[in-house]
């Protein structure tokens, strides 16, 4: 009988255990209304070359999910809710992202999923509208807003805002002749070919194109070697920010004395430190680092993200885009009473944007244009002489 009685017990323990399990992201009663945690979806790369960018974008989306709970969550309706960051790694891997969509939004229930990268979002636009998810899109890629996918928000401004200013810079600097050595991933197919166009209407000569694979490789001296062989005044390159630096030693070490033309997705904050000499930077032009933004959000975020991963540490505009997107979409939740309804979340989504102040967030965004893009102002960046001088951009589009 004491035996039959232990085991009861035991039982009871365990299904007491299991339905409070169960319960971890449901509802509970509270105040005069419950209280929610609601997952938020993220898949990007947490490895291979690109697992730093991946980095970037869980840190900022980390830190604005902290910060946001910290504050009491948000409010929805009667419901108190809470955020809670799902990340899965799809290695950069867009049928990966596809897989892991499908997971966050059956098992997660992750009614917006992040992705730091246009192949993943091209996956996920395939079946996103069908299976009602948000698609919170960072990459600067054009055709993702073009697409007219209706849940789709576009974070970052888009690339082909670059092209001229950058091309024109280099051309008074350096010269007209230019060698590709990009990565081979679709952002980077598509980057290059705007770029080509642009500088050869610009009056400017390709005279190699030489792509590598920046999430694999690790020795670019031999893709670089074929490329300066054709004597150019500047080299095209960019993937994440790591291998990039890797290519541009590799020129610098083979005695390349010209311009650099960065893809949006590498950083000069995060390139500097690998090479860790700054004339390596001369005559290098890219987006201009996030920290450097003269707001009061700026400051405040970067002091708040020094504290958490060091003195020494800059976040870059992954970090900072990343941040201030989640504050809008968590915005957005509540203007549209509903955590679960992406088509609501998404018509809010402009009114949440112009909700957003320079005090509060480090990327100010001032609404969401008609074809589905957040609005911010793009800045640039160049090394003139041991300086850091801006480049003025045209209005992004």
């Amino acid at each position: 009988m004491k035996r039959m009685m232990k085991s009861l017990l035991t039982l009871s323990t365990a299904a007491s255990l299991l339905v409070l399990t169960a319960c971890g992201n449901q509802p509970t009663s509270g105040g005069g209304g419950q209280t929610k945690v609601v997952n938020i979806g993220w898949s990007g790369p947490q490895s291979g070359g690109a697992a730093l960018y991946g980095k970037n974008t869980l840190d900022g989306l980390q830190m604005a999910v902290d910060d946001i709970n910290a504050a009491g969550g948000i409010q929805v309706g009667k419901d108190k809710v809470t955020l809670k960051l799902v990340p899965l790694d799809d290695k950069y891997a867009p049928n990966e992202t596809a897989t892991n969509a499908r997971r966050l939004k059956t098992e997660h229930k992750a009614t917006i999923i992040f992705t730091p990268h246009s192949g993943g979002v091209f996956a996920m636009q395939t079946f996103n509208a069908q299976e009602k998810f948000l698609i919170a899109a960072y990459t600067s890629e054009p055709k993702v807003t073009e697409a007219k996918n209706p849940l789709t928000v576009r974070i970052p401004p888009r690339y082909d805002t670059y092209p001229k200013p950058f091309s024109e810079e280099m051309m008074k600097r350096f010269g007209k002749k230019v060698a590709l050595v990009p990565g081979t991933h679709q952002y980077a197919k598509d980057w290059s070919a705007i770029f080509k166009k642009t500088w050869t209407e610009l009056g400017g000569e390709i005279v190699a194109e030489n792509p590598v694979d920046y999430n694999k490789e690790s020795d670019f001296a031999p893709a670089v070697t074929k490329a300066l062989a054709a004597k150019p005044d500047v080299l095209f390159v960019g993937g994440a920010s790591q291998p990039t630096a890797l290519v541009i030693k590799a020129a610098r070490d083979q005695g390349f004395k010209g311009g650099f033309i960065l893809m949006d997705q590498a950083k000069v904050e995060e390139i500097e430190p690998v090479l860790k000499d700054p004339k390596m930077m001369e005559g290098v032009i890219g987006v201009m680092p996030a920290s450097q933004l003269p707001n009061e959000g700026t400051k405040k975020f970067v002091e708040s993200y020094q504290k958490k991963f060091g003195a020494d540490k800059i976040p870059t505009s992954e970090v900072s885009y990343h941040y201030s997107a989640m504050f809008v979409f968590a915005k957005a939740m509540e203007l549209a009473g509903t955590t679960e309804d992406a088509a609501a979340i998404r018509a809010k989504v402009n009114e949440a944007a112009k909700q957003m102040t320079p005090d509060k967030i480090p990327t100010p965004v001032s609404g969401l244009a008609e074809d589905g893009a957040l609005i911010t102002e793009p800045k640039a960046t160049t090394m003139k002489d041991g300086k850091y001088i801006e480049i003025p951009l045209p209005v992004s589009k």
